[in-house]
């Protein structure tokens, strides 16, 4: 069984096919999220205030789950330009805490609406 999850508090999940989160047994899986607002408009701005609002969406997505970023187990991070990874791993590390999750980052040709990062993330839900 698997339940939706929906915050405004995050961009919505728009005309796609997908959801902000997904809860399957004690699991949450998380949208990829990019630096859209909560309104579902591109946060325009230097690379460090979009990945804060990328980690911003993602915080919010996780607590309508009911969790938060200590209960995240894995995080996929991708970005077109390796050379911000310095930058992407001091933001996402300000929002996490030891132990830190199992994480890649991939560098790929192009992402969503020309967006530089996007990450999604695993958690799992205290028992």
């Amino acid at each position: 069984m698997k339940t939706k999850v929906e915050t405004p508090k995050a961009p919505p999940a728009g005309v796609s096919p997908h959801s902000q989160a997904i809860i399957a047994d004690n699991l949450i899986f998380t949208q990829g999220s990019i630096h859209l607002t909560p309104e579902g408009k591109l946060l325009e701005g230097t690379i460090e205030e979009q990945i804060h609002q990328v980690m911003k969406n993602l915080q919010a997505i996780l607590e309508a789950a009911g969790v938060t970023f200590k209960d995240v187990v894995k995080t996929t991070i991708y970005t077109t330009d390796m050379s911000l990874y310095g930058k992407i791993n001091e933001i996402y590390g300000s929002y996490m805490t030891a132990p830190y999750p199992a994480r890649e980052a991939v560098c790929v040709k192009e992402l969503p609406l020309g967006s530089k990062v996007e990450i999604s993330m695993i958690a799992v839900k205290p028992s």
